[in-house]
């Protein structure tokens, strides 16, 4: 017995998922470049990609939100990028800063227990600072649903476009930023050897918080893509949207760019073809039995390499 396909649906949900997916991906590898450099795992990476959305948010209300903006929409969208990448950015300096780095040659429990620390203190202010209404980018009225590719069964939005192409070119630009710039060489010796980097003129300090500005800068970029695809964002969107991107980064290969992105996408697509083909309630089911299986075939992950043993 052959199964028909419907290639219309098909065609849809894996456009919904390349979609969430991509969301997932900028969030995974914001996960990674910390870990790689630290080897922390930073769970209040996902309340930076909440305050991106927020800021984003707030840029887009402050200048006459979606109805009636000031300026056109695609600087609106530029100038909703650039506030939410570069708040975020900094925010999670700041919390390298203060919540990190007086924890560095501390046991790993300790600034795990620090991350889950700022992790309910910016959901908790988020939480005072804007209530726990939704809020809503409300994207129909900003940008006009019927633009963007609508070819017999692919239809694609304009923001959906968006998002899937920019997580690519932000993966490029990341992976040549760490392997062409000086900064970047700079931030793989320190991730093989941190001490050994210091000794070779490195300037740890500097490096880690390039990382830190770099890793909070996507989450502020997801979560822009994120108000700008779904519309609604809320206080807690950062801590169901951050274990994702976790269990995207694990994955991957922790620790691996492309890991990263193909984390992402894998577990967007799971979500996507769960909910379309039997039902959303079993999709995080789904997903952590990807992550239970990959890590028993594979532990390291599906791009990731074996730690290097010192002697």
């Amino acid at each position: 017995m052959i199964l028909a396909v419907d290639w219309d649906v098909f065609i849809q949900l894996t456009v919904n998922g390349l979609t969430l997916g991509s969301v997932y991906a900028l969030i995974a590898l914001g996960y990674t470049l910390v870990y790689g450099i630290l080897k922390l795992l930073n769970f209040a990476h996902g309340d930076v990609f909440m305050i991106g959305a927020f800021i984003g948010y707030g840029v887009l209300t402050a200048l006459g939100g979606a109805i009636d903006p000031r300026v056109s929409v695609w600087v609106l969208i530029t100038l909703m990028f650039l506030a939410a990448m570069i708040g975020s950015g900094f925010l999670n300096v700041a919390v390298e800063r203060f919540a990190y780095r007086p924890l560095r040659n501390a046991p790993r429990i300790a600034p795990l227990i620090s991350a889950l620390g700022v992790s309910f203190f910016l959901q908790n202010s988020a939480l005072l600072l804007f209530s726990a209404n939704f809020r809503t980018y409300d994207t129909f009225n900003l940008i006009d649903p019927v633009r963007g590719i609508h070819q017999g069964p692919l239809n694609i939005s304009i923001p959906r476009i968006l998002t899937i192409v920019s997580a690519f070119a932000l993966m490029v630009v990341l992976s040549v930023f760490v392997g062409r710039t000086r900064i970047g060489k700079a931030m793989r010796a320190t991730s093989f050897d941190r001490e050994a980097a210091s000794m070779m003129g490195i300037d740890v300090d500097r490096v880690i918080v390039v990382t830190f500005f770099l890793s909070g800068a996507l989450a502020g970029a997801a979560g822009v893509m994120f108000g700008l695809v779904f519309s609604q964002i809320y206080h807690l969107m950062g801590f169901f949207a951050g274990l994702k991107g976790f269990t995207a980064a694990v994955i991957g290969g922790i620790g691996s760019i492309p890991g990263a992105m193909l984390g992402g996408l894998l577990i967007g697509l799971a979500e996507a073809y769960t909910a379309g083909y039997w039902t959303s309630t079993f999709q995080d089911l789904v997903v952590f039995s990807m992550l239970i299986v990959v890590m028993l075939v594979r532990p390291r992950g599906l791009l990731g390499r074996a730690d290097i043993q010192k002697v």
